[in-house]
C-alpha cells in the first residue's frame, strides 16, 4: 500500500536491552514495550489484512482548521468547512475559514470564507456544485452572562406599497423610553391590500389591510434589569415620522435575560469545484442553525428544521426546496412538519417519500418531532414506524443506508440523550423499508455505549463504524478509540483497528475514491478524565485503509468510457482484467456533519463484460439515484474496489 510521504506514521522505537542494566524504571520500560509490540502488530501484514490500518496527517500549522463539516468534491478534493469553528473569539474577529485539501498530494488551499458557515447545512446539486445553506448569525449566551436584555419582535409594515428593509443597528423605542438595537437586517414585506364590493347599493367598497411583518431579534441599548419588558408592547422606529411613523412599528410578548440561543443565517451558496469558490444564491427565506438539507428525485433540495434569527428551532411550516436551476427557494407551506435541528432525513425509492431515522444533533422539545417515520411529500402525510429501542436516546445517533439503496435498509447506530445527558446507548436498530409492514428490528451491539458515531458506506457493501464517546462531548475523556464493520448481509459486527485519534462532537468521515476513509474534527467539552482542563478542538486528520486494500493482487481498474452518464443508460467503460469483475457500485460523495450524512448511497448496476471491456446499466429511478456526482467502482471476486472514476448522472 502506497503511503505519500506527507503522512504522519505514528511509530514508537523499542528499549534498548541497556537500559535495564542502567536501571530504568520498571514500570515504564514495561509500557514502553507493551507499545512496541502493539506498534509491530498493527503494522504486520497480517493484521492489516484483517483488520485495516490508521494513519494521523498532520497538515501545515498556517492550514490547519476547526473542520466542522466535510464533502467530498468531484474532483477528489475535501471540503473542509470551519467558519468560526465554534470559537467565539474568531467569531467576534470575523475570521471565517474554508480549507480544500487533496489526500492524494497533501496539497491544502484556504479558500475565502463569506460569512460564518459553522453549523450550516449542505447537500450535492445536479451538476455537482455543493449548496451550503443557513450557519451562525449569533453565539449563544449563557444566562449567567447575560449582560442585556433581548428577544424577537416582530416588524410590522401597514404600507401596501411595497417592502421596507431596516439595517442592523437600527433604534426602536419604547413606550418608557428604553432602546432596543436590530441585531440583524430585517426586510419587511408589504402590507396586503383586499377590497370587497358593498353588500347594499350605496355602501363604501370594504378595504381590509393586512399588514405585512417578519422577525429579528434585538438587543437592549444598555445593560440591566431595566430593560426587561414581561409583558407584550410596541415599539416606535426612531427617526420615523408622519405616514412611515404609522406604517412601520414593531411588537414582542417579552424582552428578557434568559439565556440567548445560537442564532441562525439565511444566506445560501453553491461551492463550485472548480474554481473552488462560493457562488451566492438566493437567500432561504428563514434563517437557519444546525438545519438539514436533503436532494430530491427532481434535484432539488428540500431544507428543513434549524434555529432562526431569534434561537427557536424553525416551524414545520416554514420548511422550503431550492430549485437548482432557478437558484432560488420556494416557502413550502404545505410540507408542514416539525423536526429537532439536524434530522436524517433521506430520499426513499419511492418518488416524493423521504424517511426520517430518528437520529438528529440537538436543539428542540424532547417529546416533539422526535419519532421516525416516513414523510409522503405529496400528501403530508407522516407515518411514524415502530419498533426503534432507546427511543430516548436518538439524538447524537447517526444514521445510514446498510448496504446498497436498492435494499431500502436504514441503520440507526448508537446515540444519547437529549442535551448535555450522560446517557448513551450501544444501539444498533435495523429498518426495511420496502417491508410490508416497516418497523425496526435488533441489529447487533456496538462494543460500548456510543454517541456521535461516524457510518461511512463502503464499496464492500459494508459499513464502517468509527469514533463517538460514551458521554456528552467526551466528558470523562470517553472517547471510544474504537472501530468496526458493519455486515448487511449477516447483520453483524467484525473488529476494525482501533484509530487513534479520538472523536465525539464535531466530527466528520468520508469515503475517498481510492477506497480509504478520512476522518476529522473532533470538539471535546474537557481534555482530562476530572473535567478540569478544556478541551481543544482536534485539527488532526486520520485516513483509514480498510482490510480490503491489503489483500494483495491487483486492484481492477477503469479506463476509458462516458463520465455524463442518464438514469437508465449502458456505459461501456475499458478494464484489463474483466473476468475477475465480481460487483460494479456507484456511490454518491459524502458531505458530512454533526453525524450527519444523508447524501452517500451506493447503487448495485448490473453489469456484463468482454475481453477487454465492462458494460454497465444504471438504475432508471431517480429516487434511488438522484441526480448529481457519483463515483463508480469495480470489484474484485475477493472484494477489492478499483479506484473510482468520477461519473455525472442527469
Amino acid at each position: 500500500m502506497f503511503v505519500p510521504h506527507w503522512i504522519r506514521r505514528k511509530i514508537i522505537l523499542p528499549i534498548a536491552a541497556a537500559a535495564i542494566l542502567g536501571g530504568a524504571n520498571v514500570p515504564p520500560l514495561y509500557s514502553a514495550t507493551v507499545d512496541w509490540l502493539h506498534e509491530q502488530k498493527i503494522n504486520s501484514p497480517e493484521y492489516k489484512a484483517a483488520n485495516g490500518y490508521w494513519q494521523v496527517v498532520e497538515l501545515p500549522k498556517g492550514q490547519r482548521v476547526n473542520a466542522i463539516h466535510a464533502a467530498l468534491l468531484p474532483s477528489g478534493r475535501i471540503l473542509l468547512i470551519a467558519g468560526s469553528g465554534n470559537d467565539r473569539e474568531q467569531f467576534q474577529a470575523g475570521t471565517f475559514k474554508t480549507l480544500v485539501f487533496d489526500p492524494v498530494t497533501g496539497h491544502t488551499t484556504l479558500v475565502p470564507t463569506p460569512n460564518d458557515l459553522f453549523c450550516a447545512g449542505h447537500a450535492f446539486l445536479p451538476d455537482g456544485k455543493l449548496l451550503v445553506a443557513g450557519g451562525t448569525l449569533r453565539y449563544e449566551v449563557l444566562e449567567n452572562d447575560v449582560k442585556k436584555a433581548g428577544g424577537t419582535i416582530t416588524v410590522k409594515n401597514e404600507s401596501p406599497e411595497g417592502p421596507r428593509t431596516f439595517p442592523k443597528g437600527t433604534v426602536l423605542d419604547s413606550v418608557d423610553g428604553h432602546k432596543y438595537i436590530l441585531g440583524d437586517d430585517v426586510t419587511v414585506p408589504a402590507a396586503t391590500k383586499v377590497t370587497y364590493p358593498p353588500h347594499h347599493p350605496g355602501d363604501q367598497p370594504k378595504v381590509v389591510i393586512t399588514a405585512g411583518e417578519a422577525r429579528v431579534w434585538v438587543d437592549a441599548a444598555g445593560e440591566g434589569a431595566e430593560y426587561v419588558v414581561d409583558h407584550k408592547a410596541q415599539y416606535e422606529f426612531e427617526g420615523l415620522t408622519g405616514v412611515d411613523h404609522h406604517n412601520y412599528y414593531a411588537l414582542a410578548d417579552k424582552i428578557t435575560m434568559d439565556k440567548q440561543d445560537y442564532q441562525g443565517r439565511k444566506e445560501a451558496y453553491e461551492f463550485n469545484p472548480v474554481t473552488e469558490q462560493y457562488e451566492r444564491v438566493q437567500d432561504m427565506h428563514e434563517k437557519r442553525w444546525y438545519p438539514t438539507l436533503t436532494g430530491l428525485a427532481d434535484g432539488s433540495v428540500l431544507a428543513v428544521s434549524g434555529l432562526d434569527g431569534g434561537g427557536q428551532v424553525v416551524d414545520g411550516s416554514k420548511n422550503e426546496i431550492y430549485d437548482p436551476k432557478t437558484k432560488t427557494w420556494t416557502l413550502r407551506k404545505d410540507l408542514d412538519h416539525y423536526f429537532p435541528t439536524y434530522p436524517a432525513l433521506f430520499q426513499t425509492g419511492k418518488d416524493n417519500v423521504l424517511f426520517f431515522s430518528g437520529s438528529n444533533s440537538g436543539y428542540g422539545p424532547a417529546t416533539k418531532g422526535r419519532d421516525p417515520g416516513l414523510w409522503d411529500l405529496t400528501t403530508n402525510d407522516f407515518q411514524t414506524v415502530p419498533g426503534m429501542r432507546d427511543t430516548d436516546q436518538l439524538e447524537t445517533s447517526g444514521s445510514a443506508w446498510a448496504g446498497p439503496v436498492q435494499n431500502q435498509t436504514v441503520m440507526v447506530v448508537g446515540g444519547g440523550g437529549v442535551g448535555e445527558s450522560s446517557k448513551a446507548t450501544s444501539r444498533i436498530d435495523i429498518i426495511k423499508l420496502n417491508g410490508e409492514n416497516p418497523h425496526f428490528e435488533p441489529g447487533p451491539s456496538l462494543p460500548q455505549p456510543t454517541r456521535y458515531p461516524n457510518l461511512v458506506q463502503l464499496p464492500d457493501d459494508t459499513v464502517l463504524i468509527t469514533n463517538g464517546a460514551s458521554d456528552y462531548r467526551g466528558r470523562g475523556a470517553t472517547d471510544n478509540h474504537t472501530a468496526r464493520i458493519y455486515h448487511p448481509d449477516t447483520n453483524t459486527l467484525t473488529y476494525a483497528a482501533d484509530p487513534h485519534v479520538g472523536r465525539n462532537y464535531h466530527s466528520a468521515a468520508v469515503l475517498l475514491p481510492d477506497g480509504r476513509v478520512l476522518t476529522v474534527g473532533s470538539d471535546p467539552l474537557f481534555r482530562d478524565k476530572k473535567n478540569t482542563i478544556s478541551g481543544t478542538f482536534e485539527q488532526r486528520l486520520e485516513i483509514y485503509t480498510p482490510a480490503y486494500l491489503y489483500r494483495g493482487g491487483a486492484r481492477p481498474a477503469i479506463g476509458d468510457g462516458p463520465t455524463a452518464l442518464t438514469a437508465g443508460q449502458s456505459a461501456t467503460y475499458k478494464t484489463g482484467s474483466p473476468d475477475e469483475i465480481a460487483a460494479v457500485r456507484l456511490i454518491r460523495p459524502s458531505a458530512a456533519t454533526h453525524m450527519l450524512n444523508t447524501d452517500q448511497r451506493s447503487l448495485i448496476l448490473d453489469y456484463k463484460t468482454t475481453v477487454d471491456s465492462v458494460t454497465v446499466t444504471l438504475p432508471t429511478s431517480p429516487a434511488l439515484m438522484p441526480p448529481g456526482p457519483y463515483m463508480l467502482f469495480l470489484l474484485n471476486k475477493d472484494g477489492v474496489p478499483s479506484e473510482a472514476k468520477w461519473v455525472s448522472v442527469a
